[in-house]
């Protein structure tokens, strides 16, 4: 079940006499990968007229998937990770005594995990507690492994939980690329699911690829879509939204945003106003602020946070394509240093390869464990 965390009340400022650019325009259209739910009705929001619709691919099951089908897929999709680290092992630990070249080389076959430095050196200085000078197995170490990863973890297993906002409203940030608007439909899919009203605001007015996109997702998942002209100024298409989801009983809006950094000072601007004009109609609004990261990018997700921080407080991430790297290990460097919430994470393109992030099941997975209780 999916719940909505609660904004937090303080937020950094922006000079208010930072001047925003409409006309900078992010060149680079994404691909659309528009996933739709086969079957489904169509439905198109009131008074928007439907443009030529990018192609649809029918790959999403009818059905969600059940607990051992997910972590099977999740192991799947991060084997690239759980390989190089297992492989690592094998030829480090094999006949030898857990001495500090071996240490030295353990963490270093972390790092290349992209768990990173801090991160590698502290699971290092845990794992040789208690077994310094002892002859260690590979199936030892990956399951200590396990188990100090889930410790760094755990405490960003955090859900976005239900608020008595209505209605809830989620801004969704990122750079272009890492599957934004993607994720807002399945989001979108699987809250109607479970009964709720749901709108999407399509607030990258740039990009006329993610607008399309969203018409796409929510003809299909039967909700309406606010959209207007291509570079009209998103902050007032956030407004309008709103008034409809009031005006609505829609219980959860959701809110596409631009991700150009060619200009920080000109998204910062934007982001901020969005901010702004949505507290002008709800004081509470939005009530989550979520960061989208692209796993593929591996520790390059680390400066995007840091940007993103800088221009809006962000309140959760939900971390996108894990299936597609062998950097999985950055969700945990992320954990470790920035300690925010991880709400979703993505292994594959259907409506149910996107589900609530599990901190045990993430940690045995990355070292290639079945779905069992190790070893404490």
């Amino acid at each position: 079940m999916w719940f909505f965390k609660k904004k937090k009340e303080e937020k950094p400022q922006v000079p208010e006499e930072l001047v925003e650019d409409q006309a900078a325009v992010d060149a680079e259209e994404v691909p659309i990968i528009a996933e739709a739910v086969a079957g489904m009705p169509a439905a198109v929001a009131p008074d928007m007229a439907v443009a030529e619709e990018p192609a649809v691919e029918e790959s999403v099951a009818a059905q969600p998937q059940t607990q051992a089908g997910w972590f099977q897929k999740l192991k799947t999709g991060l084997s690239q990770s759980s390989n190089k680290i297992t492989e690592g092992l094998t030829s480090i630990i094999t006949k030898r005594k857990l001495d500090d070249e071996t240490l030295q080389e353990l963490e270093e076959l972390l790092i290349t995990a992209d768990l990173g430095p801090a991160t590698a050196a502290r699971l290092t200085q845990a794992i040789s507690k208690n077994r310094f000078g002892k002859e260690v197995s590979v199936e030892e170490i990956r399951a200590a492994l396990a188990e100090e990863i889930e410790k760094i973890l755990q405490p960003v297993e955090k859900p976005l939980f239900a608020s008595d906002e209505k209605p809830f409203v989620i801004l969704m940030i990122g750079v272009n690329g890492t599957g934004k608007t993607t994720t807002i439909g399945k989001l979108g899919q699987q809250f109607t699911r479970e009964g709720k009203k749901v709108m999407l605001a399509a607030g990258d007015t740039f990009r006329a690829a993610a607008v399309g996109q969203l018409k796409v997702w929510g003809e299909r998942i039967g909700c309406p879509v606010i959209t207007k002209d291509e570079g009209a100024d998103a902050a007032a298409l956030a407004f309008e939204a709103l008034d409809h989801a009031d005006k609505e009983n829609i219980d959860v809006l959701m809110i596409d945003t631009a991700g150009r950094l060619q200009n920080k000072a000109n998204l910062m601007e934007e982001l901020s106003k969005i901010a702004r004009v949505l507290k002008k109609k709800n004081p509470t609004a939005p009530h989550a602020t979520l960061l989208v990261l692209d796993a593929t990018v591996g520790q390059n997700a680390h400066s995007q946070l840091e940007l993103f921080n800088q221009m809006i407080d962000i309140t959760g991430l939900i971390v996108t394509k894990l299936d597609g790297t062998a950097k999985g290990g950055v969700l945990v460097s992320l954990a470790e240093r920035f300690g925010l919430p991880v709400h979703a994470i993505g292994i594959g393109e259907g409506i149910d390869d996107l589900r609530p992030f599990s901190a045990a099941d993430y940690a045995k997975a990355i070292v290639g464990l079945d779905n069992i209780a190790y070893r404490k």
